[in-house]
């Protein structure tokens, strides 16, 4: 993990937050690398599961939302972890976390467990009273649920139907750490998919292989997956079946998404609740009902740490360490570098021109510092999958080279096919099948 820790920050992916005031803990911001690593990956999901369906539709709810939901749907009164706290340091820990009965730090003595709420709690209005209290969201789910009627009802959405929404959640957490793996605040990819009850099992396995799948389609190796099937004592109060996909972080097999099946708790409670008639006619059948629900929630800082991890790896190439992030390339933050062979005069220009012009195709990166090898360095470090070089023989025949990230193969291309040949091989299309040469040179450190 420190690797990956130490990578983030040198080439700006993520930062700690409030650096300059010592830093907050559990709390990160990301980087210009970071940023767009985190877009991708939330295009990548959007793309999936609303753009290329026709059964998913989106939602953006507000993060604080009446306090009355948050009743409805179990987190005032059920919403903690058990606490504990050590008699002699005074460090709080979550009882769930711990093997023994002594302090992990100290090796103190800890209090009997009691329950500690996990959201945040602040006031609308200026006045700070029981009357005026409000939670920042610990979910998306419940804006989805509230909104059911809303957005069936004006999408003409038939059952089975799903809602998709991406958002800041926030969870006071007992014990954070692990970098971004388990934070404060943090940002969820979640899917409520409304099905018809007797149906529920059949759909809840379809999204754990839908989901599973996803992940392997974007490069995560299959040896660093699994599933793990909760067993009934661990069930959430909400849950009649839930499968977590693990991966295999640094820290151990970890929770990188969960999906549940959540019955019909959610919408027959908010229907009790709120007194509102949020049940189904079924028109092919004439039954009315509650739907059932299929929840995949997955964490958009999770998946961007497993993506990083995955990524990582160390070589040695012409006796020197390359470092590589082979992230796929529809998640790589950066997907083009130009690099001038030097920063000549007559090399500069015809290299400013290429980037503009990829610049309007891609998330492309100029560079001219130092030596073509470091640079080359340099974008494998930050996961860039082509680097495109003016040389002086550019000039004369109008070609450049591409460089493949992860095999060092460089082909030479005409300018003017430059965007399209960049574009076919982002899009998957084998490195080697369009040279005019190829090679595995300038890839030495001093060149």
């Amino acid at each position: 993990m420190e690797k990956i820790v130490s990578l983030c920050k040198r080439r700006g992916f993520v930062f700690q937050s409030s650096e300059i005031y010592g830093g907050l803990g559990s709390c990160w911001d990301y980087g210009p690398l970071g940023v767009e690593l985190k877009r991708n990956i939330k295009e990548a999901w959007w793309r999936a599961v609303v753009q290329e369906r026709d059964d998913i539709v989106g939602l953006d709810s507000s993060i604080i939302m009446h306090p009355q939901v948050w009743v409805a749907s179990g987190h005032v009164a059920g919403f903690s972890d058990p606490l504990v706290e050590c008699k002699v340091c005074h460090l709080r820990w979550r009882a769930t976390d711990l093997d023994g009965s002594r302090c992990p730090d100290c090796g103190g003595e800890l209090t009997e467990p009691r329950m500690f709420n996990l959201m945040f709690k602040t006031f609308m209005g200026p006045v700070e009273d029981d009357a005026h209290i409000v939670y920042l969201r610990p979910e998306t789910a419940q804006g989805i649920f509230v909104n059911f009627e809303n957005v069936m009802m004006t999408s003409r959405k038939k059952l089975p139907f799903g809602i998709a929404q991406i958002g800041k959640s926030f969870r006071n957490e007992i014990t954070t750490g692990n970098f971004i793996f388990r934070t404060r605040e943090f940002e969820q990819m979640e899917i409520e998919y409304f099905v018809k009850p007797g149906t529920d099992e059949k759909w809840f396995e379809y999204w754990v292989n839908e989901r599973f799948n996803w992940y392997l389609n974007l490069g995560i190796r299959r040896e660093n997956l699994r599933l793990r099937r909760h067993e009934k004592e661990e069930l959430a109060h909400y849950a009649k079946e839930c499968c977590d996909i693990e991966y295999l972080f640094p820290m151990g097999w970890a929770e990188l998404e969960g999906i549940a099946n959540r019955g019909d708790f959610d919408l027959r409670q908010h229907a009790q609740q709120s007194g509102k008639d949020l049940s189904y006619f079924d028109d092919e059948t004439g039954e009315r009902y509650i739907p059932y629900v299929i929840e995949p929630s997955a964490g958009v800082d999770r998946s961007a740490l497993a993506f990083l991890v995955d990524a990582y790896d160390e070589e040695v190439v012409e006796g020197e360490k390359r470092v590589v992030l082979r992230l796929h390339k529809q998640l790589a933050p950066i997907k083009v570098a130009v690099l001038p062979l030097s920063r000549n005069e007559k090399l500069v220009p015809p290299a400013k021109e290429i980037y503009a012009e990829l610049r309007r195709h891609f998330m492309t990166q100029y560079d001219d510092a130092q030596s073509i090898g470091r640079r080359y360095r340099r974008q494998d470090e930050i996961g860039t999958p082509f680097c495109v070089t003016i040389d002086f023989q550019s000039l004369e025949d109008q070609q450049v080279t591409i460089r493949e990230r992860d095999s060092m193969v460089q082909i030479r291309v005409p300018i003017k096919d430059l965007v399209d040949i960049l574009r076919a091989k982002l899009a998957g299309e084998p490195f080697a099948t369009h040279p005019l040469w190829t090679a595995r040179g300038s890839d030495a450190i001093g060149q």
